[in-house]
C-alpha cells in the first residue's frame, strides 16, 4: 500500500530546517542547552549555529518554569541567582524574540525543551516570542518527572496542542521513546511515542516528530529504529514527521574515550537508520554540567561519525521482535477507547502500559526489564500488558545488585574499550 505524501512543512520553521538537512543527507544535530542570563544563552546559541554541522539550537526551560512556580523564576532573575536553564515567562516574549531574531533562517532553528506536565505557559509564552517547536507529551512528561495525575496531563497537553495547532508551522516533538532514560525495552518506547504522535495528531498537530532514546543492543537499537519509522507510516501518515535519536540518556562512561565513542556509536546508529534528527551528550556528562564548548565538540564529533558511517541500510529481519510488540500495544491501546487521550488513561489503569521501574502512582510497577546475554534489552516481567515476557535464567526476581549492574552495563562496556585504546583520563582531549 502506498503511503500518502506528508504535508510540507512551513519555509523557514523547525521542521523546514530539519527537511534541509534531509534532502543534503545530512543529519541534523541538536545540543541540551539553557543559561538564564540572555548574554549567555546568546553566545551558546551562536556557538551551535556556527559549529561544523547542520545544526538547530535549543532553548532548555529552567526548573521553577517547568512546574509553573513563575514567581520564583521572576524573583530569582531579579535577584541574579543562577537557574538551571532559560525562564522563558519570567523574560518575556520581546526578550526572547530579540534572542534569538537573527539567528533563524538559512536551515538554522530553535526548539523549546523543558519537562513540564502542564505546558500551557510555556507555549503560550514561546508563541508570543514568534517561536514554533516544543516537545514533550501527556505520559512522557508526566510519569518520569511529576507527581501530576496522569488526567490532569493529558487535558492540560490535549489545549497546549490545541495552542500549537492555532499557529501555521508548529512542531511537536513526543518524548515518549525516552522514558526513564534506560532500561525500558525499546518496544514500550516505540509504542509510546507512536501513541504520543496520534495523542498530537488528534489535537490538531501537523508537523511532529518521534523520539527513541538509544539503549543497550546495537541491533535491538536498530530494529526498534525501523519499527518507530513502520509505525509512524501507518499511523501518521498525512502529517509532516520525522525520526529523533538520543544519545544514551543512562549512566555515561567516565572516559573521555568511552564518552566519545558512545556518541559516535549513537551517530553512526542514526546514520544507518535514516533518523534525521540526534539530541548529543557529551565528554563532561559523568563529571560536570557541559559548556558551551563542550557541546559543540559533541555536536561536531557526532555529524563527523554520521557522515563517515555511510548511507541507510536495510530493516533488519527482526531478531528482537520490537515491530511486532509494539504493534501490540499500540493496537491493544487504540481499542481501549476512540479518543486517544482516554485510551492513555485506561492503559495505564489497567497495565495494558507499564513503565518499569516508573514509581508514578498511575503506573501500575508491575514490570520489569533486564539485559540478556547477548547485551539486548528484554522484558523481564510484563504484568497484565499483552505482551510475553523471557525472564533472565536463574533470575525469578531481580535483585538490587542485578539493577546495579545493568544501570552500569553501558557505561563499563565503553569504557573498557577506552582503555584498550589507553585513553582513561576523565577530561582528557576536551577543546580548549
Amino acid at each position: 500500500m502506498s503511503v500518502p505524501r506528508t504535508r510540507d512543512p512551513l519555509p523557514g520553521s523547525f521542521a523546514a530546517a530539519v527537511h534541509t538537512a534531509r534532502r543534503a543527507g545530512r543529519l541534523v544535530v541538536q545540543p541540551r542547552m539553557g543559561f538564564a542570563d540572555t548574554t549567555r544563552m546568546r553566545r551558546g546559541l551562536e556557538a551551535v549555529r556556527a559549529a561544523r554541522a547542520h545544526t538547530v539550537g535549543t532553548l532548555t526551560i529552567d526548573s521553577y518554569t517547568r512546574v509553573g512556580d513563575l514567581a520564583s523564576a521572576r524573583r530569582a532573575l531579579e535577584e541574579g541567582a543562577d537557574l538551571n536553564g532559560y525562564p522563558i515567562v519570567a523574560h518575556g516574549p520581546d526578550t526572547t524574540r530579540e534572542l534569538v531574531a537573527d539567528l533563524l533562517g538559512d536551515g538554522f532553528a530553535v526548539q523549546v525543551r523543558h519537562g513540564s506536565p502542564d505546558p500551557r505557559h510555556i507555549v503560550r509564552a514561546l508563541l508570543a516570542a514568534g517561536l514554533d517547536a516544543t516537545e514533550g507529551g501527556p505520559v512522557s512528561y508526566c510519569l518520569p518527572y511529576s507527581r501530576t495525575p496522569l488526567r490532569d496531563s493529558v487535558d492540560a497537553w490535549a489545549r497546549s496542542c490545541e495552542l500549537l495547532a492555532s499557529r501555521p508551522g508548529t512542531h511537536l516533538e513526543s518524548f515518549g521513546g525516552c522514558m526513564l532514560g534506560q532500561l525500558c525495552p525499546p518496544s514500550l518506547l516505540v509504542a509510546l511515542s507512536v501513541l504520543e504522535g496520534i495523542f498530537f495528531r488528534r489535537h490538531g498537530m501537523r508537523s511532529v516528530s518521534l523520539s527513541y532514546a538509544q539503549q543497550t543492543h546495537r541491533g535491538q537499537d536498530i530494529e526498534a529504529l525501523h519499527a518507530l519509522r513502520t509505525l509512524a507510516d501507518e499511523h501518521l501518515a498525512d502529517l509532516d514527521r520525522h525520526i529523533v535519536l538520543y544519545t544514551y540518556m543512562g549512566v555515561f562512561p567516565s572516559t573521555t574515550a568511552g564518552a566519545l565513542e558512545l556518541l559516535r556509536d549513537s551517530a553512526r546508529l542514526a546514520a544507518v537508520t535514516g533518523t534525521e534528527r540526534m539530541i548529543v551528550k557529551t565528554s563532561a556528562e559523568a563529571h560536570r554540567i557541559p559548556t558551551v564548548e563542550d557541546n559543540v565538540h559533541a555536536l561536531e564529533e557526532a555529524a563527523a561519525a554520521a557522515a563517515a558511517a555511510g548511507g541507510r541500510t536495510a530493516p533488519p529481519e527482526g531478531e528482537f521482535g520490537v515491530l511486532a510488540e509494539a504493534r501490540t500495544l499500540v493496537d491493544a491501546v487504540l481499542d481501549l477507547d476512540a479518543d486517544i487521550g482516554r485510551a492513555l488513561i485506561k492503559a495505564f489503569r489497567a497495565g495494558v502500559l507499564d513503565v518499569p521501574y516508573c514509581l508514578h502512582a498511575d503506573n501500575a510497577q508491575r514490570t520489569r526489564a533486564h539485559i540478556d546475554s547477548r547485551g539486548s534489552l528484554q522484558w523481564h516481567s510484563t504484568g497484565s500488558m499483552p505482551i510475553t515476557a523471557s525472564p533472565a535464567p536463574g533470575h525469578s526476581v531481580l535483585r538490587a545488585d542485578d539493577l546495579l549492574g545493568m544501570l552500569s552495563h553501558t557505561r563499563e562496556r565503553f569504557d573498557r574499550m577506552a582503555l584498550t585504546t589507553g585513553a582513561s583520563a576523565p577530561d582528557a582531549g576536551l577543546p580548549a
